[in-house]
């Protein structure tokens, strides 16, 4: 299943992320780290391969293809649990 999204849109997910979600990710998908920063728009393809994205120019940095969804998804998955993590309230 393909996604479109803007170029802006995939950074500021990949930028949400907390601490070692990448590593995570790439742990949980058997990919390399790079491999994922590659996803959300690294270009490191020594270490890391393409993993079907497509970018067009355009605006907000422009159109973003991803003909497999499945780091897009998992990221996801880690905000939504990170939003539900109830906050430590300093005394």
């Amino acid at each position: 299943m393909t996604k479109t999204i803007t170029f802006n849109e995939l950074r500021a997910i990949k930028d949400s992320l907390p601490d070692g979600a990448i590593h995570c990710i790439a742990d949980e998908l058997g990919v390399s780290v790079e491999t994922v920063r590659n996803y959300f728009g690294g270009q490191n393809f020594k270490d890391g391969k393409c993993c079907g994205i497509h970018i067009e120019p355009g605006p907000d940095g422009g159109i973003v293809v991803l003909s497999d969804t499945g780091i897009l998804e998992r990221a996801l998955e880690i905000l939504k649990e990170k939003d539900r993590t109830p906050s430590i309230v300093e005394v």
